[in-house]
């Protein structure tokens, strides 16, 4: 055998059988019971760069980078450049030819790009693609060609023709894109979709419109599992209502927003549910992926802010109907996402963005102050459904929302109605929802349900302070406390003990502080009195509690004293 035989790289066939003799060797040792050492990397992927590719004879020694920017970023900026070119062209005023040349003329440039693209669609499968995309792009703009600009147009737009030809070409595109399985230029048909929406601009053509393009795209990222796509539709989509709710603007019309028809912002909440219901196609996963918690967040933030601007603005007479029709919608879609994926973060964000819609309902419909006995109550709602759902984020939400109910009502009220002891009723019933309810909550600390404690420990002494006599205050607190103690004793938990506790050591310093200088001889006897009573009631209540908790401990271990003195049989 030669040196040339023996100096020759391995091939393909010599690297089957090392694979091959490696396999026996791994059996035997098996067999034997032989440990083997740790190996280097598989024989395949050692001996991978010595055999070429059949389409790669050579190894690639360009740049990665270069190679990327040189073959894939350059055709794009190429193609994309090409493209708006054309529709520059394309859009240019040619008085002397007829109105209908420049967009046949596109036409013609069209079917050139997408016969381009169908030859090379394997050869040049990257750049066929891009051609493809110029071409439906142009197809559009070719298309609106015709209708503009208006004095030397070639085609009504509001025509059932010109209506008929732009829902062709939209649909066209969405062929030819579905047809090559692409996401991005099923997302090409999309926008031009949208823009159509925004130019026709009349609400009975383009709101159904863009309720069937948000529709097809969901079904399309599902079909060929197009997460980016789904999520991309989201802000798409929503742009495209506010431009066409903001009168049609890339038309060069006044910026105004449009009053007419009433149900436009329904359709606004029937796109959110559209767009929501992508992961309920899907079978449940084991972990919560990034995508449907970033198409919640998307879905709630723009599609809420659009309703509510949009509403607030054009249909102000209406906002609270609106407004409890999209609480209806978002916590539907909460209570959707939890029976059908078990999704913590899109629950909290559907649950959150339904809670902020009845709440603008609320301070629609309401007047001050009474708007806050309403929210409050609505706190309490927010903390049972969020048992339901399991999440500490609403809970934790809930209460930082009623802190600021609390704090804005405060600053607002120019006198005490006696809201403020529904704020504290508020309180304790929510700490008490969360301590019935604490193992389906998962709560390991008792955190949350101390603070709402302490909310009522601060909030029933405000109250009572600023709607009584200064002479009957320390009187009510120490009924307060009382009251405290009763609870204490009805639902056996300890911190009402601990709230008398604190509401009589309140008390105490406001009368001695207070009751000293300012009340008459009578009321400063009566509050010391009466104050005194109840202290040394409740010390000696605790005092034979404290007994009785000895001889009971006392009478337990001498039970257990002869048992353990007791001497083994036999």
């Amino acid at each position: 055998m030669s040196d040339e035989t023996n100096a020759r790289p391995p091939t393909a066939a010599d690297a089957e059988r090392i694979a091959q003799l490696e396999e026996r060797l791994a059996r035997i040792e098996a067999h034997l019971g032989l440990a083997r050492e740790a190996s280097p990397a598989p024989v395949e992927a050692a001996t991978a760069p010595l055999v070429a590719a059949p389409s790669d004879p050579e190894p690639r020694t360009e740049d990665e980078l270069e190679y990327q920017v040189g073959q894939s970023w350059f055709a794009v900026a190429g193609i994309a450049a090409l493209t708006i070119g054309g529709g520059f062209l394309i859009s240019l005023p040619f008085a002397r030819l007829p109105a209908a040349a420049p967009a046949l003329a596109g036409y013609a440039v069209v079917i050139v790009l997408l016969g381009v693209a169908h030859i090379w669609r394997e050869s040049f499968a990257l750049v066929a693609s891009h051609l493809r995309g110029a071409g439906m792009a142009l197809l559009f703009i070719s298309t609106l060609r015709l209708f503009f600009p208006e004095a030397h147009h070639a085609l009504d737009l509001a025509s059932p023709a010109g209506r008929i030809l732009l829902l062709g070409v939209v649909a066209l595109n969405f062929v030819l894109a579905l047809r090559r399985k692409s996401p991005w230029l099923t997302g090409l048909a999309l926008v031009t979709g949208c823009a159509a929406v925004v130019v026709a601009g009349t609400a009975g053509f383009s709101l159904p419109l863009l309720v069937l393009l948000l529709a097809i795209t969901l079904v399309a990222s599902q079909r060929f599992d197009w997460p980016v796509l789904e999520v991309a539709a989201v802000p798409i989509g929503f742009v495209t209502y506010l431009l066409w709710a903001l009168g049609n603007p890339l038309r060069g019309g006044p910026v105004h927003f449009v009053a007419d028809p009433l149900a436009a912002p329904v359709v606004v909440l029937l796109c959110a549910v559209i767009l929501a219901a992508g992961p309920w196609l899907r079978p449940r996963e084991e972990r919560e992926g990034p995508q449907p918690s970033i198409s919640a967040l998307l879905n709630c933030g723009l599609g809420f802010g659009v309703f509510l601007i949009h509403s607030a603005v054009a249909f102000r007479e209406s906002v609270a109907p609106l407004h409890v029709a999209a609480f209806v919608v978002f916590l539907g879609l909460a209570v959707a996402f939890w029976v059908r994926q078990q999704s913590r973060v899109a629950t909290f964000f559907y649950a959150m963005t339904g809670y902020a819609a009845l709440s603008a309902a609320i301070f629609k419909a309401s007047s001050v102050p009474a708007v806050f006995v309403w929210l409050s109550m609505q706190s309490v709602v927010v903390v049972a459904t969020a048992i339901w759902f399991r999440s500490r984020f609403i809970v934790v939400a809930n209460f930082l929302i009623y802190v600021c109910i609390v704090l804005g009502y405060v600053i607002v009220a120019e006198r005490e109605t006696g809201i403020s002891l529904g704020f504290g009723v508020v309180a304790l019933v929510s700490a008490r929802i969360l301590n019935w309810k604490k193992d389906r909550l998962e709560l390991k600390t008792e955190l949350m349900r101390n603070a709402y404690l302490v909310s009522a420990f601060l909030v029933f002494p405000y109250a009572l302070a600023h709607l009584l006599p200064g002479k009957l205050v320390a009187v009510a607190w120490v009924g307060l406390a009382s009251g405290y103690y009763v609870l204490n004793f009805v639902v056996q938990n300890q911190k009402y003990r601990w709230m008398g506790h604190g509401t009589l050591l309140l008390t105490t310093v406001y009368v001695v502080i207070v009751g000293t200088s300012r009340f008459e001889p009578v009321y400063r006897v009566l509050s010391f009195l009466v104050l005194g009573t109840v202290l040394l009631t409740v010390s000696l209540v605790f005092t034979r509690i404290r007994k009785r908790a000895g001889e009971a401990r006392r009478a337990e271990a001498a039970k257990e004293v002869p048992v353990a003195k007791r001497p083994a049989a036999g």
